[in-house]
């Protein structure tokens, strides 16, 4: 399946590399899992991991480039054939003796149809992106749990110390009433 990496990172397909890490910094911070609590964005953050890995890889964007126009010119035609079979289907309803199951199954066939890859070689690169974009992503997310559970350690480790601390001035305060009575 061809992914649209230019859409991911809601950039042009004339970015240039700092637009690129822009888009991604701006994409990671809008997904990172901070600032959805509650949501499950590692899918996201998974998609703009791969988007950066590719289109930051200065041979793999050109190949992609290359199959971008590619997936776009499939995507216009598809739409097209889309309208146009809307067309015949409402001229076929209105022909006697046509069966409605042969129709649905040619227009299964026709939506069924799915983009076919050139370049052999980017969509290996673009499978090895995705997994190394899952690793990411889940080293992101081990990180962020274990850095939070750290940090609630060194919390509950702080305020308690602090509450020691508070405790220990109390009786030293009390002794030192109790003397001067």
């Amino acid at each position: 399946m061809f992914v649209d990496y230019y859409a991911i990172l809601e950039i042009s397909q004339t970015a240039t590399k700092a637009e690129i890490k822009s888009a991604f910094k701006r994409q990671a911070v809008k997904w990172h899992p901070d600032k959805n609590p509650g949501k499950d964005t590692t899918k996201k953050m998974q998609e703009i991991n791969e988007a950066s890995l590719i289109l930051n890889d200065d041979e793999a964007r050109v190949r992609y480039d290359r199959e971008y126009l590619r997936f776009r010119m499939f995507q216009e035609q598809t739409k097209k054939e889309k309208e146009q079979q809307g067309q015949k289907k409402h001229e076929e309803e209105k022909r006697a003796g046509q069966k409605q199951s042969e129709k649905k199954t040619e227009r299964q066939k026709k939506e069924n149809a799915t983009f076919q890859f050139d370049d052999e070689l980017l969509k290996k690169w673009m499978e090895n992106a995705r997994k190394q974009a899952i690793r990411n992503v889940h080293e992101m997310v081990v990180e962020f749990r274990d850095s939070s559970v750290i940090g609630f350690g060194t919390f509950f480790s702080t305020a308690l110390k602090a509450i020691g601390v508070a405790i220990i001035f109390f009786i030293l305060f009390l002794i030192i009433s109790l003397f001067k009575k």
